[in-house]
């Protein structure tokens, strides 16, 4: 019986028209003086673009943090037994996922429009204090706020789709066998759970990193708006927003590569055998390549045939 193997002419075609148009794009990149690659060379590495991804890299830091521990807060109350404390988690998160991003920012930047001081004391009654709303946070705080209370909203839905996943027979078998729900929670519904919170977590994050940017309405020097600034002076618009744009997807890679080895790491329980990570592909590859060359006869030192003299 023949075998004939099975052919992709397709997929073949496929694969050229890929390579042609990614070879047609980096010609384009190289010889188009457009791009201006001199005036990228100059500001990619400048103090004032460093200092702004620092800005960036805070925001994200701190927007995460803050959101992610509400969320928790917003997911437990969800979950909760209390009718109370379900309606006002399900109120926060239909209020703030509502609600654009920018108009929030634009709010918390503007408090002091509203609510010249804050007064803290009895209900209805006299104040023990008083705190000056400009006084309280600047345009820094009032765009971590902003930030932090918007991520909250998806971080307590992503949270609770993450613990509902859990199969409930888990936690009956649990109970079964006597272990407490404390650990119940952070042994056997936490780990199972992590699975489906990490890769939205992720998006999330990525989402809050490139998301920074909208802070620049309020002139807050973060990557884009100091790219702004910049091409704003000189009128290189392009060879600037290539900056950024570099920085962000640099950045963006980071965070994927933890977010993989993170998944990893909680997939020990799912999986017989974790897959290998690429630098251990690379790293058995590169052995293998070496054994197949020492395995192959060296004719270097291989005797010579003739008349024996």
């Amino acid at each position: 019986m023949r075998v004939v193997p099975v052919r992709h002419p397709w997929r073949w075609v496929g694969i050229a028209v890929v390579l042609v148009l990614a070879a047609q794009f980096a010609h384009g990149l190289a010889t188009n003086p457009g791009w201006d690659w001199p005036t990228f060379a100059k500001y990619f590495a400048a103090s004032s673009v460093i200092s702004a991804l620092g800005t960036t890299v805070k925001l994200t830091l701190y927007g995460t943090l803050l959101g992610f521990a509400l969320g928790i807060v917003l997911a437990a109350m969800r979950l909760s037994k209390s009718p109370f404390l379900q309606v006002v988690s399900f109120s926060y998160v239909w209020a703030f996922r509502s609600i654009p991003l920018i108009v929030q920012l634009l709010f918390w930047f503007n408090i002091a429009y509203l609510y010249q001081t804050l007064q803290f004391g009895v209900p209805f009654g006299p104040a023990l204090f008083t705190v000056n709303t400009n006084d309280l946070f600047g345009p820094l705080g009032a765009a971590v706020l902003g930030l932090a209370l918007h991520q909250a909203a998806y971080a307590a839905e992503i949270i609770r789709g993450g613990i509902l996943s859990v199969d409930a027979g888990q936690l009956e078998a649990a109970a079964a066998l006597g272990i407490p729900r404390r650990r119940q929670f952070f042994k056997i519904v936490i780990p199972q759970a992590m699975r489906g919170i990490l890769p939205n977590a992720a998006n999330e994050v990525i989402s809050l990193f490139k998301g920074t940017s909208i802070v620049s309405v309020m002139a807050i020097p973060e990557l884009f708006y100091q790219v702004q600034v910049i091409y704003g002076r000189n009128g290189r618009v392009v060879p600037l927003l290539m900056v950024a744009t570099v920085w962000y997807i640099v950045l963006t890679t980071l965070l994927s590569i933890v977010q993989y080895y993170v998944e990893r790491h909680y997939a020990k329980g799912s999986a017989r055998s974790l897959p290998p990570t690429p630098w251990q592909k690379i790293r058995r590859g590169w052995s293998r390549v070496r054994r197949a060359a020492a395995a192959t006869p060296s004719f270097a030192h291989a005797p010579e045939r003739g008349a024996a003299g």
